[in-house]
């Protein structure tokens, strides 16, 4: 039968999501036909949907790193193959994944850490942190300058699944009180892709929210 095709489609750039992807898919023996978006017409000459479901007769899954959510959903409407999410402007799963994977192995038991994020609140690594974090049993803070909170939505949804697995969800503008009592710190870029003309105007409210030394020492 051969090995399981799969699909990895980047519209964005990428290094380490690439080479962690296609590495992966063929240590466990399938074959990934990587494209860049701008080859492909995708949204442009043909719909999101019928692109799925045509892909969905080559391939086994499709590993897609996009803009908005939605063209995920709407690839997804028309798939009957799994679509992975590898990163889009609202959510980077498999980084939050990796990052779960990895607290687990150097602090052991994930459920009751503390979990303190610092930086922009409404990229795509705060909201996958929150949502990912307390869903594995992780107190998860969100430390961002007033004007870049997680989007309500993606609040509410953490705060749901909290509930559930007795974690909590806090937002706060006070970087050194965030950082009191942490058992993990994190951050990410101030600018996000697409973000690149905005990035001076962002140094200023961000700078209080440094993952430096002084934070640290704390």
């Amino acid at each position: 039968e051969g090995p399981r095709g799969v699909a990895v489609i980047f519209e964005k750039n990428s290094t380490r999501t690439r080479f962690s992807f296609e590495m992966g898919i063929a240590q466990l023996g399938g074959h990934a036909v990587v494209v860049d978006g701008r080859s492909t017409q995708l949204g442009r000459e043909e719909t999101l949907e019928d692109t799925g479901a045509v892909l969905s007769r080559y391939v086994d899954a499709i590993v897609w790193r996009t803009f908005a959510q939605e063209r995920l959903a709407a690839m997804g409407s028309g798939a009957t193959v799994p679509i992975v999410n590898a990163l889009s402007d609202e959510f980077h799963p498999c980084q939050v994944l990796a990052d779960l994977q990895t607290l687990a192995e150097r602090k052991g038991a994930l459920k009751g850490l503390r979990l303190t994020y610092f930086g922009d609140g409404a990229n795509n690594m705060a909201h996958s942190l929150m949502l990912g974090g307390v869903t594995a049993g992780v107190d998860v803070t969100i430390a961002a300058p007033r004007g870049f909170e997680p989007h309500p939505m993606f609040v509410a949804a953490a705060e749901t699944r909290a509930h559930q697995t007795g974690a909590t969800v806090t937002l706060t503008d006070d970087p050194r009180g965030a950082a009191d009592g942490a058992d993990v710190l994190v951050t990410d870029t101030w600018t996000s892709m697409g973000q690149e003309n905005d990035g001076l105007d962002r140094v200023r409210p961000f700078r209080p929210f440094q993952l430096n030394a002084a934070l640290l020492n704390r």
